[in-house]
């Protein structure tokens, strides 16, 4: 298996960023999901870097995902959005997914705000609901730091805290001034690109997730080997397979999300104003 994760790679992209925002130094990195990239329109002063002009990057091929790089300000404070991720579904592998969290923690970002579309598995969860991310399961069958050690952290490291407490409750003060009712529980994460069965997501209930997506893990388990605090955001787009009888589509999970982004968006400008 390649190597992407090297300190010598990660340094070219590095500079590669540097070179068109000599100076730049980010406090928040922020990765935006599906439908949600036109939220990046409230960064001021920003320098748009698409994925091709940075070494190692590959460019993102999924409908509602720009792939690109803003640098600016927003609420005050130097952030480094992804205008869209990447996906294990598009064919990357995990060191791909997660590569750009080691560029943008070496870059000087040590808190990663990551958000996605996901589906619905609680049942009295509603389209346009906002879910703070607890926890997360694992089931893409992939882990970024599999292969030969990145020398960027420990080996082993642990996950307990993947999503930072402090940055969560934060995130509930926020919320509740801003008058946003906002639930809080566990994203299970799947390979995709085709959506889940019924029987499948009755399954992920019992087991104790709220919200099922093709995401957001990969980055996650970088960010926490790196030591990066994490905020992880889900916009329920849809209800999960057999939750409702209807069939699910991703242009459906685009709309309802270009609908309800602006939330997700209000609530992050309110927390990186307080980080």
């Amino acid at each position: 298996m390649e190597q992407l994760i090297t300190r010598e790679n990660v340094a070219e992209a590095v500079q590669a960023i540097q070179q068109k925002a000599p100076g730049f130094v980010p406090q928040v990195a922020i990765e935006l999901g599906s439908g949600m990239g036109e939220m990046a329109a409230g960064i001021q002063d920003a320098v748009v870097i698409p994925y091709e002009d940075v070494p190692h990057m590959v460019p993102s091929t999924v409908q509602g995902h720009a792939g690109r790089f803003i640098l600016g300000t927003l609420s005050g404070k130097r952030v480094i959005c992804m205008q869209g991720r990447l996906h294990a579904y598009e064919g990357n592998s995990a060191q791909q997914i997660a590569f750009p969290v080691y560029v943008m923690r070496e870059l000087g970002a040590p808190t990663l705000v990551v958000t996605n579309a996901a589906g619905g598995i609680e049942p009295s969860y509603q389209v346009g609901d906002v879910m703070l991310i607890s926890d997360h399961i694992n089931l893409q069958g992939m882990n970024p730091g599999v292969g030969v050690e990145n020398g960027f952290g420990p080996r082993f490291y642990d996950m307990t805290h993947a999503y930072d407490p402090e940055l969560r409750k934060l995130a509930r003060d926020v919320a509740q001034r801003q008058g946003l009712g906002v639930h809080e529980g566990v994203y299970i994460g799947l390979l995709g690109p085709s959506f889940e069965t019924p029987a499948e997501i009755r399954a992920f209930g019992i087991w104790g997730a709220q919200a099922v997506g093709m995401s957001t893990v990969q980055e996650v388990i970088a960010a926490n080997q790196l030591g990066v605090r994490v905020l992880g955001v889900s916009l329920i787009s849809n209800p999960a397979a057999g939750v409702c009888d209807e069939p699910l589509s991703i242009d459906d999970v685009i709309k309802a999300a270009n609908v309800a982004a602006g939330n997700i968006w209000h609530l992050i400008e309110g927390v990186v104003a307080e980080l």
